[in-house]
C-alpha cells in the first residue's frame, strides 16, 4: 500500500471478496539517500503516506505493517538507475522495481507473514490463458493501463498475484473510496519516479555523485554531420530525443540523437533524424507464451515507452532472451535502456530492455 487511492481500494475490494487481507507499506528509500525537499515533494515512503495506509486498514479491520526494503531498493533500483545513465542509457526504474523488489523481496516478506498472494493497485489484469499459462493483460482504463511496466514478472510471481483494479476505471475507483469515507479518495497521483519526486533527475544525479564520489563523463556536443558545437558536463544529463537543456544555440532546434560515454560525446541533430524502425532488445521475458525457437519471426504490436501508442511490428527471435524488432512505420526516439513490450490484442506477449536502435544483430 503506497498511501494512495488505488492501493486503498484494492485492499477494500479484496476484503469484500472474502480475502484475509494484510496491509503492507514498503519503505523503499531514505531522504538522506535521494535528496530533494522532504516538506514539498509529497512522495510515498513518508509519514503521511504511512498514516493514510494505517487509516484505511483500520477502516477495513486489517492488520498493517511497514516493511523496510530500502537496502534491496538501493542496491537493485537506485544503483542501477545511476549506472544506466553512466552507461549512456535511459533506465526505467519502475520496471526494475516491479521485477526485483515488489515481486521478489516483497513477495518473500508476504510469505514470511503467511500470505498466499500479494495484491497491488496496478491497472492491469492477471489471468490464465492457453495451457493454464499465467498472463498479463491491459487494464480496461486505457488512460491508466500499467501492463507496460509489468513485463518482467515470471510465471511463479504471476500465479500469486491479484490485481482487482484491472477491470475498473480510475473514476470508479475514486467513487468507491468516497463512498467508504477514505481520506485517500481525492489524493493526487504522481507519475514521477518515486525517489525523484521533484522530477529533476539532474539534481538527483549530482547529489548522488557528490555523496558517493562518482565522476561524470564530460565532453563535446557534436552535430550528426561531425561539427563540434560545444561542451557539456556529463553524458549522464542527456537522453535520446531530448531538446531542452542541451545548452547550445543553433539556427534550428537540436535534439539528442545518441549518447557515447566512452568518447564523452553527445550527438545532436534534427528531429527527423530521430525516426528509426529497428531495435535489438535483451533480457527478454516471455510472459503469455514460451520462448519461440531461435530465428522464428512473428507479427505483433509493440510499445517503446509507457505512454507510447502500440504500433505494428515484426519480431525475430535471436535467442530465448534476445530479439530483433522492426516496426511497420518508423518510431520517434527509440531509446536504449527503455523497455519494449510486445502485445497481441490486450495480452502482453513479452518484454525486454532496448539495447540499441540500429539494425545490427
Amino acid at each position: 500500500m503506497s498511501g494512495g487511492v488505488d492501493s486503498s481500494v484494492t485492499a477494500l475490494l479484496l476484503k469484500e471478496q472474502g480475502y484475509d487481507v494484510v496491509g503492507a507499506h514498503m519503505k523503499l528509500w531514505d531522504y538522506v539517500d535521494v535528496g530533494g525537499d522532504i516538506h514539498r515533494d509529497g512522495r510515498c515512503c513518508g509519514i503521511d503516506s504511512i498514516t493514510d495506509c494505517r487509516f484505511v486498514c483500520d477502516k477495513i479491520d486489517a492488520p498493517f505493517y511497514v516493511l523496510n526494503l530500502s537496502d534491496a531498493f538501493r542496491k537493485l533500483v537506485i544503483e542501477n538507475f545511476v549506472a544506466e545513465y553512466a552507461a549512456g542509457r535511459t533506465p526505467n526504474p519502475c520496471v526494475r522495481c516491479n521485477t526485483e523488489v515488489k515481486w521478489d523481496a516483497f513477495l518473500g516478506k508476504a510469505e514470511e507473514l503467511g500470505c498466499s498472494h500479494i495484491a497491488t493497485g496496478h491497472y492491469a489484469i492477471v489471468d490464465q490463458g492457453e495451457k493454464s499459462r499465467w498472463r498479463i493483460r491491459k487494464g480496461v482504463d486505457a488512460t491508466r493501463d500499467q501492463s507496460y511496466v509489468l513485463w518482467g514478472l515470471n510465471q511463479s510471481a504471476l500465479s500469486r498475484t491479484l490485481m482487482p483494479l484491472g477491470g475498473l476505471l480510475k473514476s470508479e475507483v475514486r467513487k468507491i473510496a468516497r463512498r467508504h469515507g477514505f481520506r485517500t479518495a481525492e489524493k493526487a497521483e504522481s507519475r514521477e519516479i518515486c525517489f525523484v519526486a521533484d522530477d529533476d533527475y539532474h539534481r538527483f544525479l549530482r547529489e548522488y555523485a557528490s555523496k558517493h564520489e562518482l565522476r561524470f563523463h564530460p565532453g563535446q556536443i557534436v552535430h550528426a554531420d561531425g561539427r563540434v558545437l560545444g561542451e557539456h558536463e556529463g553524458t549522464e544529463f542527456f537522453t535520446v530525443g531530448q531538446r531542452k537543456g542541451i545548452g547550445i544555440g543553433h539556427a534550428t532546434p537540436l535534439y539528442v540523437q545518441s549518447v557515447d560515454p566512452a568518447r564523452g560525446q553527445v550527438i545532436v541533430g534534427d528531429d527527423a533524424d530521430l525516426y528509426t524502425s529497428e531495435l535489438v532488445a535483451e533480457q527478454v521475458n516471455w510472459v503469455s507464451q514460451l520462448p519461440p525457437e531461435q530465428g522464428v519471426t512473428f507479427s505483433c504490436e509493440a510499445r517503446i515507452r509507457y505512454l507510447h501508442q502500440p504500433s505494428g511490428a515484426s519480431v525475430k527471435t535471436l535467442a530465448s532472451d534476445r530479439l530483433h524488432l522492426t516496426f511497420d512505420e518508423k518510431q520517434r526516439a527509440i531509446t536504449p535502456g527503455q523497455s519494449v513490450v510486445l502485445y497481441t490484442g490486450d495480452i502482453v506477449i513479452a518484454g525486454g530492455v532496448i539495447a540499441r536502435q540500429d539494425s545490427s544483430t
